[in-house]
């Protein structure tokens, strides 16, 4: 057998030390990025047909004011799409990131765990840092828990908010870490975040799928991987892994290689269990604790709310008044960003996912904000105006906690003393 020549085995084995740094002690490297394209389809028109292009397993990145939708998909997606009547094209990929760190840029895994550990220092008497499992790489799942006397677990409504569950998302984890700062350093000085804190529990985690979000921001010069799963050898949609309606409906694949495999099973995902995990340790007594869910995503612009997996607005599960508080949350929120608010499943059908699982298993009024930056990898140097602008609608979110049903006029009905343990 032939031996490689010297330059080129130095460059493999160099390739290989920089992948392992990467890694915790004791981990194995996950398999490369499947060959997946992004492409610009046009044709679909409304969410039945967007929900055809989902059903081939590509995944929708975004629908464009034109109605047009980019996607990412293998081979076979993109036959499977042609072969319904639309139209394909290759997008370009990602610009490159300027070379080096520049003054405001997104955090790193490493960047966002010393930035948590710098505001518990700061504000101890509000703050406290949990670590609520595992990633497959052996990663902390890490987040925060904000509120007054906050060793102590209150009689308080509780909500949770996450990001990141799509690794090349990264402006969700930032949007996360602004509404800690504006938590903490408003805290005595604003009326409005002083209330907040004082009644409420409030748990923030930043990045639910540290694994892949190491490895999309391998590299600042080259952040166009892309990456959207987790790390486990059969890389899985995190966000197609939960237990309620999981791959009932078309939402999701079951093709190892697709950008949305729902994982062999439910919960199969180490990341997903842990989450599952933690909801389900919120019930105290008997009784769930949070009150509200929120799931950050990119790049659409939308708030969206249960169920993804029907059309419907009432099916088993969700009752007139459940479906129209979620509406009225849902409007009052993009109210604040120019948003467009709907159901999920008017964008198009999913399955497995994290809020329909928060509601229909856990009860949660539960919601997902697509924040907008306009692709996966906007300029760092509009992330501050970026997360300025959707920070008024995870503050709205968080008042609605004590009675999300004050939103239609009924806390009298559902909640007269409050939604209190």
């Amino acid at each position: 057998m032939a031996k490689l020549p010297r330059p080129l085995v130095a460059v493999l084995t160099a390739l290989l030390l920089a992948v392992a740094a990467q890694l915790p002690a004791g981990a194995a490297p996950a398999p490369p990025a499947p060959s997946s394209g992004r492409y610009l389809v046009t044709g679909p028109s409304n969410a039945q047909q967007r929900s055809q292009v989902a059903r081939t397993g590509a995944a929708i990145d975004s629908v464009r004011g034109d109605g047009s939708i980019e996607v990412s998909a293998i081979p076979s997606e993109l036959a499977a799409i042609k072969r319904l009547g639309f139209r394909a094209s290759a997008l370009p990929a990602p610009a490159p990131e300027p070379s080096g760190r520049a003054a405001t840029s997104y955090h790193t895994f490493a960047e966002m765990q010393a930035e948590l550990d710098a505001v518990v220092a700061a504000y101890p008497q509000i703050v406290r840092k949990v670590v609520i499992g595992k990633s497959y790489q052996g990663r902390d799942i890490v987040g925060v828990k904000i509120s007054d006397n906050v060793a102590t677990d209150e009689n308080e409504p509780e909500v949770l908010y996450i990001s990141n569950i799509h690794a090349r998302e990264r402006l969700t984890a930032e949007q996360t870490l602004d509404l800690i700062a504006t938590l903490t350093k408003g805290y005595g000085s604003n009326s409005r975040i002083t209330n907040l804190v004082n009644g409420r529990e409030i748990w923030l985690m930043p990045m639910v799928n540290p694994d892949g979000q190491v490895y999309d921001m391998t590299s600042d010069t080259q952040p166009g991987r892309m990456w959207r799963k987790n790390r486990q050898p059969a890389p899985t949609d995190l966000n197609r892994n939960f237990p309620y309606k999981w791959g009932c409906c078309g939402g999701s694949s079951g093709n190892v290689n697709s950008e949305t495999y729902r994982g062999p099973s439910a919960e199969s995902a180490p990341e997903t269990k842990v989450l599952t995990n933690f909801v389900r340790s919120r019930v105290v007594g008997g009784k769930q604790q949070l009150k509200l869910f929120l799931d950050i995503h990119a790049d659409a612009a939308m708030v969206l709310w249960p169920f993804g997996y029907t059309y419907n607005d009432t099916a088993p599960g969700m009752s007139a008044d459940e479906a129209a508080t979620h509406q009225a949350i849902g409007r009052d929120l993009a109210s604040s960003n120019g948003f467009t608010p709907g159901q999920s499943s008017d964008l198009y059908i999913t399955d497995g996912t994290t809020d329909d699982w928060t509601w229909g298993d856990q009860r949660i009024f539960s919601f997902t904000i697509e924040v907008a930056g306009g692709s996966f990898y906007p300029s760092p140097s509009r992330i501050d105006s970026l997360v300025a602008g959707t920070r008024e609608s995870l503050l709205r979110l968080t008042e609605y906690a004590d009675c999300p049903y004050r939103a239609i006029g009924k806390q009298g009905q559902y909640c007269p003393a409050g939604l209190r343990r």
